[in-house]
Formats: structure tokens, sequence, C-alpha cells
């Protein structure tokens, strides 16, 4: 590793965010990272960005922070979305569907065409990015797990009611994180 590169997840560490979120920040500012295997990691790959890139990134945190602060919301715009529910291969295998939390809805479901072309949002939900493995757990009981978020049932329809009956019990939004 170069002394003057970070890893990601002490770059996160510091900037009081969570990795994920990094991650999705060095996408959008373009920033080039590298990757190197760690023995403290137990051999995982560690992805890294240099210093300047890092100061990069919390110069562009601290002044959308200042932004945030003018607004009259509070919460960062990360942590909210919709939950969606979509149907993978409508005229193929109707009963197979997708859930999962997204911030860009048009953006997400573009990514999922990729996989399933056919794929038609059936219904979205305001939800915390909190909220997801709960509201995942709660939708797809008696569903038949067949990949990450990824599920078959005999009705889709009552998937789409239980979405419906879980988000009804959560608070709206702007009232929470306040």
């Amino acid at each position: 590793m170069n002394e003057n590169q970070i890893s990601v997840i002490d770059a996160a560490n510091k900037l009081g965010m969570r990795k994920q979120s990094l991650f999705k920040i060095i996408k959008r500012l373009g920033v080039n990272t590298s990757k190197e295997r760690n023995s403290s990691h137990k051999g995982q790959a560690i992805t890294y960005i240099t210093e300047a890139d890092f100061d990069l990134i919390a110069s562009q945190i601290h002044t959308q922070g200042k932004k945030d602060s003018e607004e009259p919301s509070t919460s960062s715009q990360i942590d909210r979305g919709v939950f969606y529910l979509i149907e993978l291969e409508p005229a193929h295998d109707p009963g197979r569907f997708k859930v999962g939390f997204a911030s860009n809805m048009p953006e997400r479901l573009r990514q999922h065409r990729c996989s399933a072309p056919f794929a038609i949002v059936i219904a979205t939900w305001p939800c915390h990015i909190l909220w997801e493995k709960t509201a995942i757990a709660c939708v797809t009981q008696k569903c038949e797990k067949l990949h990450t978020e990824v599920f078959r049932a005999k009705d889709i329809a009552g998937v789409k009611e239980k979405c419906d009956q879980f988000f009804s019990l959560m608070p709206a939004l702007n009232e929470i994180m306040r």
C-alpha cells in the first residue's frame, strides 16, 4: 500500500459515515480507487483512495452539509428513498418478484432491466434505509426465496398487501430523525 493512501473503511470512519454511503460519493465524484489484499483484514481485498481524494471528498461532504443545514430537512437524503416491489418477468413467471430499497427509483429500475428487461414496478412506499431488512422479512413470509431479495409467491397481490400494511404502521419520513 502506498503511504499516501487511505482505506475506504478508515475514510468512512473519519467522516462519520457508512462505508456504502462513501462508495456512492466516490462513484459520483469519479474518484479512482485501488484494491489491495491486506493481512490485517484476513487477506481480503480492501479498497483505497489517495489522501488528496479523501480531502476532496471531505470538503464536498462539508460543503453539502452546509447546504443541508440551510434546508428545512435535517436528515440525510441517502438514508431516505423508497421500498419497491418489482415483478421481474410478468409474462413468463408472474410470481417472481424483487423487493428492496432505492434512493433513486428510476435508476434502480434501469439497473434491474439489464437482467430483467420486462420488469415492472408494482408499487413503492416512502422508506428509511434502516427499515429495508425488516420490511423484506415481513413481506416475504411464506414466499420462496430464490436469491438475495428475489422471491416467488403464488399471489403477488398478497405481497403488495403485506407491504401496504407494513408501511401503514411506520412513521412518516418527515416525522423521524429530528
